[in-house]
């Protein structure tokens, strides 16, 4: 959500630096962000999140020293609060696919209108699913796959409680981790049992672990 400023914070990774300075110009121009940092590197991507703790990053895929993909999968570890959008020139399914699979809640093409990153940053920032017309088809066949992630009817923020409440955490702990409040974590967790079909939080537990969330 927008700091008391009303800025969203942001943080730009592409290892083109002509790249950045256009997104950093788009970014000025539309008004409402803060650019906070930017990186060259999935490395330097991970490190400036870690240290800013933005609304959003920015992602490219192809990347020296650890990849978007890593990237995204340690910046959810480490940040979960930080929300990923995936801005590449890839649209094949493999990479759009291991995109989702790692964390991100968006994947844009760099050649969308300047429209369509404005929306689909503040989209990512509010927590909503935005994915580019291009790979819309990809996204449909990860969703429809049999492989595909389990309780795929959760949302992400459901999942990460799932996986918190798996881990053996109370709402309190799993409200200070995600920086929300605890009703906000019990009114998740009712929509959790409600999806899962379960009555209470141990047989949600046995659900969820066996199918590997959680710390076993």
């Amino acid at each position: 959500m927008p700091h008391p400023d009303g800025l969203l914070r942001v943080v730009l990774a592409d290892d083109h630096p002509v790249v950045r300075s256009g997104l950093r110009a788009l970014l000025d121009s539309l008004g409402g962000y803060e650019v906070v940092a930017e990186a060259g590197s999935g490395d330097a991507a991970v490190a400036a999140v870690l240290e800013h703790r933005p609304d959003v990053v920015l992602l490219d895929v192809k990347m020296p020293d650890g990849d978007g993909i890593d990237a995204t999968r340690r910046i959810r570890s480490g940040v979960p609060e930080t929300a990923i959008l995936i801005l590449t020139m890839f649209d094949d399914r493999e990479t759009v696919q291991a995109a989702m699979r790692a964390g991100a809640l968006g994947y844009v093409l760099k050649g969308a209108e300047q429209r369509d990153i404005d929306r689909a940053i503040r989209a990512v920032a509010a927590g909503e699913a935005i994915f580019g017309a291009e790979v819309v088809q990809a996204v449909v066949d990860f969703s429809t796959s049999p492989s595909a992630t389990p309780f795929p009817d959760l949302t992400v923020r459901e999942r990460e409680v799932l996986d918190l409440v798996a881990s053996g955490h109370r709402n309190h702990a799993i409200a200070d981790q995600l920086f929300v409040s605890p009703k906000t974590v019990a009114n998740h967790v009712s929509s959790i049992f409600a999806k899962l079909g379960v009555t209470d939080r141990s047989e949600a537990i046995v659900r969820a672990r066996r199918e590997g969330f959680g710390e076993l």
